[in-house]
């Protein structure tokens, strides 16, 4: 055995005796001291579609981790769930959980000398929650996602959740039947599984197989099928090598690997939450990674999949047209791809890829050919200006007028604009500002999913303008511009729009501009104080405490 061992305490010297003997009390017999221990963060929940079929995969890893020779040890991470906390106060713990997760896994990890860890979750935060704590710990690890769901059908047509939230908007505006509104409800979300398009969870989990983190062709699969749990038991057997090997996170998550996941994220039209994510999973991993190199990848990689929200495509048909080895393997032969990085398999990318074919197969239409892409460029824009001087981040492909200049509607919370929306007072033209919401301010970045399904279900997603300080769900698509920074608590000049100001949002030109006169917002802003914070004791104060910008990834462990 190879192995850099970090459980030292269970076998050396009679001081050590104690430590053995609780762990005998847990099942350790004489022979499994010498054995690497390795850490099974379980994700399990049973309130929520995304983690409920996770415990089958838990139980086959550890099968598997027994019959190569560890210890598998399980401890729990907590979970919240978009979906069911959307457009509620509850949502405020969406962002929040990453951290906690983090922190949850490092604390069993470290706080045991584990050596290693297999982490699986379903849930958006859960994924790179997982990468940032494994990053952190420098420990062999590998994530395993629980799986996507299966599409729902209702009169002929795939559903997902984002089809519920935006059936909200087109039975609040006349336009859609009790019988429809209803059966789109009870047939969204048919199976476990995470939410069924290229949203969040999709994202983080297809761009762990190009960052080298997750075993190729793991991340598409339905929570379901047979298929899942044996990609659990295989990532538990190379999980083990790479302890053998001692293959180490940061010997993986490279700026290479980076540049590697974010461009397959662009293929792929991905969530604009991924921009938020690789901040903070590069900040965990020590490697340089800014808005201007997710601009950068932007330029160079075309989107390839047509895939929703904005596409027609669902995840199991990804899987079924070559899933994410198909895409990385046309990036690679285009030049796109760094194939000499390490994955966690101990082999490059570029090995791992060697039988795929080059080509998509013609007898599907999810993956495009390289020369005939969905867009020439990638999707997730940095836009900068006034409004945003350190950025903020826009999908910009699939809209019929990428720029728009019109009169703001200003909230300070999700919730005002909400009401607004349903009442229908939102009008064609408007440029709604959703402000206080950020990191700091709301405090947890909530995702826009009810207020932009609104908008899109009374017909206004292509006509109405959205910048907001919080985030958008993996599922939002039109002329929405998030992560504005500096947010509005931390005195951005978000905070000094006022209602009726000229804004405008140009995807060509990458801006965000409020067209207000420099000396009227002098005034305003010698004027203007942060409001009292929503909460002042708990979690989301601690949090509002130590969060950093969203620009830098709104991490909470900033180097002291």
């Amino acid at each position: 055995m190879r192995y850099n061992r970090r459980s030292r305490f269970i076998t050396e010297g009679v001081a050590r005796s104690p430590n053995r003997a609780m762990l005998r009390a847990v099942g350790f017999g004489d022979d499994d001291f010498s054995k690497p221990i390795v850490g099974v963060a379980n994700g399990h929940s049973t309130m929520n579609p995304c983690n409920s079929g996770i415990q089958p995969l838990v139980d086959r890893a550890i099968v598997a981790l027994k019959e190569v020779g560890a210890m598998p040890q399980v401890f729990g991470v907590p979970t919240v769930t978009d979906g069911i906390g959307m457009g509620t106060e509850a949502m405020k713990y969406s962002l929040v959980s990453r951290e906690v997760i983090a922190d949850a896994i490092e604390t069993s990890v470290n706080g045991q000398s584990m050596d290693g860890a297999l982490i699986v979750g379903g849930c958006d935060k859960n994924m790179p929650a997982g990468v940032i704590a494994l990053a952190r710990m420098n420990v062999p690890g590998i994530y395993v996602y629980a799986g996507t769901i299966k599409p729902g059908r209702w009169k002929n047509e795939d559903l997902t959740i984002v089809s519920v939230f935006e059936a909200v908007g087109a039975y609040a505006a006349g336009k859609m039947s009790d019988e429809d509104f209803i059966g789109i409800e009870k047939n969204a979300c048919p199976t476990s599984g995470a939410c069924g398009g290229m949203y969040t969870a999709n994202t983080m989990s297809s761009s762990f197989e190009a960052l080298g983190m997750s075993i190729l062709g793991s991340s598409q699969l339905a929570c379901p099928d047979p298929e899942k749990a044996d990609s659990a038991a295989l990532s538990a057997k190379v999980l083990y090598n790479a302890i053998v090997h001692d293959i180490k996170p940061r010997d993986i998550i490279t700026k290479k690997a980076i540049e590697n996941a974010m461009s397959l994220i662009m293929a792929t039209g991905g969530s604009t939450n991924a921009v938020l994510h690789y901040l903070a999973i590069a900040a965990a991993a020590e490697v340089e990674w800014s808005l201007d190199d997710v601009e950068r990848i932007r330029r160079r990689v075309p989107v390839l999949c047509d895939l929703k929200p904005s596409g027609r495509f669902v995840a199991v048909d990804f899987n079924r047209a070559g899933g994410v080895p198909q895409v990385l393997k046309i990036l690679l032969e285009k030049n796109l791809l760094h194939g000499d990085c390490l994955t966690i398999t101990g082999k490059t990318l570029a090995e791992e890829l060697a039988n795929v074919l080059p080509t998509p197969r013609a007898d599907q239409e999810v993956i495009r050919p390289f020369d005939q892409p969905l867009y020439s460029e990638g999707h997730l824009a940095i836009l900068r200006g006034n409004l945003a001087p350190d950025g903020a981040v826009a999908k910009i492909t699939g809209l019929k007028n990428p720029s728009i200049t019109g009169p703001a509607r200003v909230f300070d919370s999700e919730a005002a604009c909400m009401e607004a929306i349903m009442a229908r007072k939102i009008k064609a033209g408007d440029v709604v500002v959703i402000r206080y919401e950020g990191p700091k301010g709301g405090p947890g970045m909530q995702e826009m999913l009810a207020p932009t399904s609104a908008l899109v279900g009374q017909g206004l997603g292509e006509s109405v303008g959205l910048i907001t300080d919080g985030r958008f769900s993996g599922g939002t698509w039109g002329m929405v511009v998030g992560h504005v920074a500096p947010e509005a608590y931390a005195g951005g000049m978000i905070a000094l729009v006022e209602e009726g100001d000229s804004i405008t949002i140009d995807a060509h030109r990458l801006l965000i501009q409020l067209n207000v006169n420099e000396e009227i917002l002098t005034e305003r802003r010698a004027k203007w104080q942060p409001p009292k914070p929503r909460y002042t004791r708990g979690l989301l104060a601690k949090y509002m405490r130590l969060v950093s910008s969203a620009s830098e990834g709104a991490i909470t462990d900033k180097p002291i």
